[in-house]
């Protein structure tokens, strides 16, 4: 029904004032008695073998709703109600930023893609705090990243910033430095500038009573050399995994008319890569460490392929915005049938 009688309509109108309607729609929605309750009737796939224990968390099912949708924790408890097993909210800023100017969010409709450049736009890290005291079990990640005014030989204190304040909130971190929407962010995905920053974040870890999994999120847009920096960083800062990958600047193969957009681009352009990406850490890696793909999941097909390529969990965006619901449920049965 989402694909043939509401996507249709959704998609006439602009991607970002529909992103927040739909915000509102399932808030409306899901505070109807009951509808959540049917929500997770139709959606969640409850078995113990979707089961997956990573880095000291038990996730409910491996299919996960990635950084960028539920930027600043409004929704989560309403979301997981469509079978997600985790949600990872953010990026998250330590003061509150409006993001890059309007218009900012393209549909790519003959790519099954989205170009966005929206800037790292949130309320602030202590605005979501509030929200996330309100959790009702929902497994989170917490997305940190720099404000765009903070340079980048400051960006360590914004990221502490971030996870002092989440770190009673959020169940694991993840290290955003591979937004191509803040300006200068991916040089700290440079060896020494991401080693100091990840070892910064790794000594007040240590500190804590329980040190939370810290994960960092890569490009898809590095080369191999790249990639294997990345699989020594993270073997010698001793983080807890990667996500494979964020948005590409790529536009290799587009047919949409606004294809030449600023900014990153998901969806089905970036099935390929982001695969690639993750077959060749867990490769040159030994599977040393856990990955989370991301990166053009609109089928179980595609799930199932990221998985045998070296995936541990995956997380939806794009796919979820094309494919709706649907797909978390189509993911976790094809898993348990395959």
């Amino acid at each position: 029904m989402y694909k043939i009688l509401i996507r249709p309509i959704l998609f006439l109108f602009d991607p970002e004032k529909v992103h927040y309607f739909t915000f509102s729609l399932i808030r409306f929605l899901c505070k109807i008695p009951l509808m959540s309750s049917i929500f997770r009737g139709v959606y969640h796939v409850n078995d113990k073998r979707l089961e997956r224990n990573l880095f000291g968390l038990t996730f409910q099912n491996p299919v996960g709703l990635a950084a960028g949708f539920d930027k600043d924790a409004k929704l989560y408890n309403e979301l997981s109600n469509f079978g997600f097993g985790f949600i990872e909210i953010g990026t998250l800023t330590p003061k509150p930023q409006g993001g890059n100017p309007k218009k900012r969010l393209f549909r790519l409709k003959e790519d099954s893609g989205i170009i966005n450049r929206m800037g790292f736009n949130n309320g602030g890290v202590e605005d979501a705090i509030v929200r996330l005291k309100k959790n009702k079990g929902v497994l989170i990640g917490g997305n940190i990243g720099k404000n765009k005014v903070t340079p980048n030989e400051e960006a360590t204190s914004d990221y502490v910033i971030c996870f002092e304040a989440l770190y009673e909130h959020v169940d694991y971190f993840v290290v955003n430095v591979s937004s191509p929407n803040t300006p200068n962010l991916r040089a700290l995905q440079d060896k020494e500038p991401l080693t100091n920053l990840l070892n910064t974040l790794q000594d007040l870890n240590q500190q804590k009573p329980k040190a939370k999994p810290i994960l960092l999120k890569i490009a898809p847009d590095l080369t191999n050399e790249q990639l294997l920096d990345i699989i020594d960083i993270v073997n010698d800062t001793k983080i807890s995994g990667v996500i494979a990958t964020n948005t590409t600047i790529s536009r290799e193969g587009l047919q949409s008319k606004n294809k030449k957009e600023v900014g990153g681009l998901s969806g089905k352009p970036l099935t390929h890569r982001s695969t690639e990406v993750i077959r060749f850490l867990s490769e040159k890696s030994n599977k040393a460490f856990p990955i989370i793909g991301v990166g053009g999941i609109h089928s179980a097909e595609d799930a199932l392929e990221k998985i045998d390529a070296g995936a541990d969990l995956v997380q939806l965006y794009t796919g979820f915005i094309y494919e709706g619901p649907r797909l978390i449920k189509n993911i976790n049965k094809s898993l348990l049938n395959n």
